[in-house]
């Protein structure tokens, strides 16, 4: 281990009541605690005492880059001043209140997030997170048009809640998904994995519009109420799509009287360089759902952003459907200063000199130099490393939807030596808080580099 990394681990800030304090959270989760999307007694999860900026520290003391912003949410990193304060005025002044009435951080919130969007994207309903608000766009899609089917990509994600889950096109739906859900699933244009064979991102855009008009026609397009894509997808790879792609969604959509909804709840708030992920396109959709970002995570909230038509639907018609927490007032206090933090922090211009002069250069050389490096491919600080068995068949490390055990070993290399990023299938996820400095994402960076030698001895002994 180098000599920068032991001295990035151990810093003494964590005292030993604080690791006491953490060993007896560990038990009592082992005990008590059911975690998402595992076994149970095959777990291990990693305890958090403490939390600041880019850096969390473990239950042992020990000091960790979080290169994931956990699940790639805390967009303004840990303890951001200015985002706890608005936490702690609020709860002081109007700690909760139900939704039915009004009150200010709610509607600043709103007024915030519909300024950074199209100018007929003006009606927000808050939800408590992202699975729940694409629930509710799907609703809003149906009531507005009178029709049922949705047609949304496989390898996407769009939450765990029962349409969420099903809407999903990546096998965490495979055991609850029952194909009774008025969903039906297409092949997104993935240039580096294309269905179509195509070589080129030209072919790619016009094979895959021509099998997304090929799907619309052959389910009816008079029975497709909306089409619902992340904006660049996330979890499925961070693969933005290729020019002329969403523009050409777009244009179907609107050929057909179908709502297109976008999913921002990953990408949107930065994350992705802009405010909204969508913006590096030239295309305005009927709705967007976001989540995550909007306050850095720090109180759950999501959201459903509709146009002007759409909202004149439930004008004088009551919308089947609410949350009790719709719009809390901590969570949008929290929203409030997040937004405002990062517009006058520069965080959307100090992203975008990260991604050009630091994200992918050194993800360039990163490719260049581990022959288990496929791809690498993001924008904004929103990235990835697909690891393969072969550059030239492009075979991933495991087959798809598994997880080889080269990449839990890379995963914890890199803890040990001080960062964890965020790991799918046969990829790691780079994606800090968006503020992170240029000399930590380095730190981290080395920590990826080093620890893909692993992946290259997998490569090598196949």
């Amino acid at each position: 281990m180098s000599q920068t990394a032991t001295e990035q681990i151990t810093d003494g800030r964590i005292s030993e009541s604080q690791m006491e304090a953490g060993r007896r959270a560990y038990e009592l989760d082992r005990k008590h605690v059911f975690h998402s999307w595992s076994a149970q007694e095959q777990i291990d999860p990693m305890t958090v005492v403490d939390a600041e900026g880019s850096w969390m520290w473990d239950g042992e003391g020990k000091k960790v880059l979080d290169l994931a912003s956990q699940l790639i949410f805390t967009n303004l990193g840990h303890k951001h001043p200015k985002v706890v304060e608005a936490v702690k005025q609020q709860a002081e002044e109007l700690c909760t209140i139900a939704p039915q009435h009004a009150n200010g951080a709610r509607s600043e919130a709103a007024r915030l997030i519909t300024d950074r969007l199209a100018n007929d994207l003006n009606h927000v309903f808050f939800t408590n997170g992202g699975a729940d608000a694409n629930e509710h766009a799907v609703r809003m899609a149906r009531l507005h048009t009178g029709r049922h089917k949705v047609l949304s990509a496989y390898r996407a994600y769009h939450g765990g809640t029962h349409l969420a889950i099903n809407l999903t096109g990546d096998p965490r739906r495979f055991a609850s998904d029952r194909a009774s859900d008025g969903v039906v699933h297409f092949f997104p244009a993935y240039t580096y994995r294309s269905h179509f064979g195509s070589e080129t991102e030209e072919q790619e855009t016009e094979r895959a519009l021509n099998h997304l008009r090929d799907v619309m026609m052959l389910e009816g397009t008079d029975q497709v109420a909306a089409i619902v894509l992340e904006a660049i997808p996330g979890t499925a790879g961070i693969y933005v799509p290729p020019p002329g792609y969403m523009e050409g969604v777009r244009k179907l959509c609107d050929e057909h009287g179908i709502i297109m909804i976008l999913d921002e709840v990953m990408a949107g708030f930065g994350r992705a360089g802009k405010w909204f992920a969508h913006q590096h396109f030239d295309v305005e959709p009927d709705i967007v759902t976001f989540a995550k970002g909007v306050n850095s995570g720090y109180v759950p909230m999501g959201g459903v952003v509709m146009d002007d038509s759409i909202y004149a639907t439930f004008a004088d018609r009551a919308y089947p459907g609410g949350l009790t927490y719709s719009g809390h007032p901590l969570a949008a206090a929290a929203a409030v200063a997040a937004i405002e933090a990062m517009e006058s922090e520069g965080v959307l211009e100090h992203v975008q000199r990260l991604s050009e002069e630091v994200f992918g250069p050194r993800l360039a050389e990163i490719k260049a130099k581990h022959p288990s490096v496929g791809d690498v491919r993001g924008v904004g600080a929103f990235w990835a490393i697909e690891l393969v068995q072969d550059r030239d068949t492009k075979e991933p490390i495991a087959p798809y939807g598994q997880t080889a055990s080269v990449m839990k070993d890379i995963m914890a290399e890199c803890r040990s030596r001080g960062a964890v990023p965020f790991m799918n299938m046969n990829r790691l996820h780079i994606c800090p808080p968006l503020n992170i400095t240029r000399e930590d994402l380095n730190f981290g960076l080395d920590v990826v580099d080093e620890a893909l030698k692993l992946a290259d001895d997998f490569v090598d002994r196949k």
